[in-house]
């Protein structure tokens, strides 16, 4: 590439897109905790206590239309946040999207989940990956396979 384009190497990567970047002789390690730590700031919730699981098996979901509607910028701000943080905790992937269905008309009730889910401090993860190139002798397939740990919570990628 370097015949192709002028390049500068400014040295080693740390933060990028809001993603912590760590290099290490084990490999690379990337994470967005300080990117949830910010967005926990940022919307004014640092000082309460934090949730355990993205979304309570209580509540009940509906568009609620006699509730009380809540600024739409606001919520679609904290819906825009948290789709990005879903990069690195797929354990809340299911919960926003549940959400994300309610930007054109957010309620108070709404509002109220999506402030749980931005809570919530399950930042643990960890990635297990393995292939075996070529391995199929007859054929020369390769298989692969992986799966995430996300706390206690296994996500297997197909």
């Amino acid at each position: 590439m370097k015949q192709e384009f002028e390049m500068n190497m400014i040295g080693e990567l740390y933060y990028f897109l809001s993603l912590q970047v760590k290099q290490t002789a084990e490999g690379i390690f990337i994470s967005q905790s300080k990117y949830a730590k910010d967005l926990v700031k940022r919307f004014g919730l640092d000082g309460k206590s934090h949730a355990r699981t993205p979304m309570s098996t209580s509540v009940k979901i509906s568009s609620d239309l006699a509730g009380k509607s809540v600024d739409p910028s606001l919520y679609r701000s904290m819906i825009g946040s948290l789709l990005y943080l879903t990069a690195s905790q797929p354990d809340i992937t299911f919960s926003v999207g549940v959400f994300a269905c309610f930007q054109a008309n957010p309620k108070q009730s709404h509002l109220t989940t999506v402030k749980h889910i931005i809570r919530e401090t399950n930042l643990v993860i960890a990635g297990y990956f393995d292939a075996n190139w070529a391995g199929n002798a007859d054929d020369r397939k390769s298989t692969s396979g992986g799966c995430f740990y996300v706390g206690n919570n296994l996500f297997i990628l197909l």
